[in-house]
């Protein structure tokens, strides 16, 4: 019947400043390593924020190398072909998504992808790109790019991933603040339950930050400028009294979605079951996250799965390293989970990755399925005086040996935007 089919997770890629791979990303963190430094591909010199976890030097022509090989010669041509003209955000996206596509054993799958289809996570997502032409065009307009009015679009990213993958289904893009991954995953379900995809990819893209952007967040309070540029590994600190801000974080991921009957039928590896994704608003178009919403929507997301609050072990906090934002999402927990919360074991990957912005649903919930997986939970690092308010086990003391049956992820976006996964382990009757 459409609209109750159960929905697997069979396909995942990363890149971050600390890994591209899986295995090495999850080693990362639970080794509880940073990924944040100072800018190296921004001029800062104008500008109040210093660091950053920052992807410029990512090897993209290596990572082209290791693809060439492993994807069919047409996908290879036209890798090779289209990646080096793109702007390098859209580069990194392509990139994911071939890898999550390896991933999920989808590359060799039949000719004509009618139904399968791709969803970008973000909007302004080429910010660099199109700051960088605008100086151009002040110097001598002819000079900037001629495919700006093309490349510039954040559906260029979409477009991308169909011409090199031969997706023919529906691609688009979703936008919504830093909730971006999560509601984009949303749609690929829909389009899976009410419009017959056979699957979906979700990619969260690398936000291409550019001078502008950073000094306007600084401006605005948002993030980190001022205690930590000369050890900016300390600068995301979720829950930590010294907290200042979020750290704006280069990173992406991708996810692939289908039918679990299909994904069973194709013996493919499930990583994971989405159990109930659910989304809200605050009624409030400014940054200030509001409890009543957070909490309404973690309930409303345990009412669609069907779950008691005591059956969630773990919750992948938004924990931004704010300072209301942070307390908001516990005292949220601490309304929804009662006095369950305290046995919950809750981390913020964001405090080694900073944060990806419109990619960081997609980021942490590929962390945060790795995990489930693995029995193993990263730890929360930079905590070095746990706010008093906080009376969560926010894994502050290392990674953990921990097993999880369900997991919760939250995301929270400027704008009021909510939206919250729960997602259920392989392991539990699959």
């Amino acid at each position: 019947m459409p609209g109750t089919e159960r929905i697997a997770v069979t396909g995942m890629a990363i890149n971050t400043p600390v890994a591209d791979t899986l295995d090495g990303f999850l080693q990362a963190l639970l080794a509880g390593r940073s990924a944040v430094s100072r800018w190296k591909g921004i001029d800062t010199s104008r500008i109040y924020s210093k660091v950053g976890a920052d992807l410029s030097g990512y090897p993209v022509e290596a990572k082209m190398a290791s693809l060439e090989d492993r994807i069919p010669p047409e996908m290879a041509r036209r890798m090779c072909k289209l990646v080096p003209r793109i702007p390098w955000t859209t580069k990194l996206t392509v990139l994911m998504t071939l890898d999550a596509f390896l991933d999920a054993g989808l590359v060799e799958a039949p000719a004509g992808r009618d139904r399968v289809g791709a969803i970008v996570a973000g909007h302004n997502i080429n910010c660099n790109y199109q700051y960088e032409n605008r100086l151009q065009f002040q110097e001598e307009p002819d000079y900037v790019d001629a495919l700006l009015a093309l490349e510039g679009l954040d559906t260029d990213h979409a477009g991308c991933i169909s011409e090199i993958t031969g997706i023919r289904g529906p691609i688009y893009t979703v936008c919504a603040a830093c909730a971006s991954g999560n509601v984009a995953l949303r749609a690929a379900i829909d389009e899976i339950r009410y419009h017959d995809a056979e699957a979906v990819v979700v990619a969260g893209a690398v936000f291409d930050f550019s001078p502008l952007e950073l000094h306007a967040m600084a401006l605005m309070g948002a993030i980190s400028v001022e205690s930590f540029n000369d050890a900016p590994e300390r600068a995301s600190r979720p829950w930590d009294i010294r907290r200042e801000g979020f750290v704006p974080a280069h990173g992406g991921g991708a996810l692939v979605v289908e039918p679990l009957d299909r994904a069973r039928r194709r013996g493919a590896k499930i990583y994971a079951e989405i159990a109930a994704i659910e989304a809200n608003a605050d009624g409030n178009h400014l940054p200030q996250p509001s409890e009543d919403g957070q909490a309404r929507l973690m309930r409303r997301v345990l009412e669609k799965a069907g779950l008691e609050p005591e059956q969630i072990d773990y919750v992948n906090a938004h924990a931004t390293s704010t300072p209301l934002g942070d307390l908001s999402e516990v005292r949220s927990i601490r309304n929804v989970f009662g006095s369950h919360a305290r046995r919950l074991k809750t981390n913020a990957t964001k405090s080694m990755l900073g944060h990806t912005c419109w990619a960081a649903p997609v980021v942490e919930s590929v962390a945060a399925i790795l995990q489930m997986n693995a029995g193993r939970l990263h730890p929360s690092i930079n905590i070095d005086e746990l706010d008093p308010e906080v009376d969560l086990d926010v894994c502050r003391d290392g990674a953990a040996e921990y097993p999880v049956r369900y997991l919760m992820k939250n995301s929270f976006g400027f704008g009021g935007i909510n939206c919250v996964s729960i997602l259920r382990n392989p392991a539990e009757g699959i």
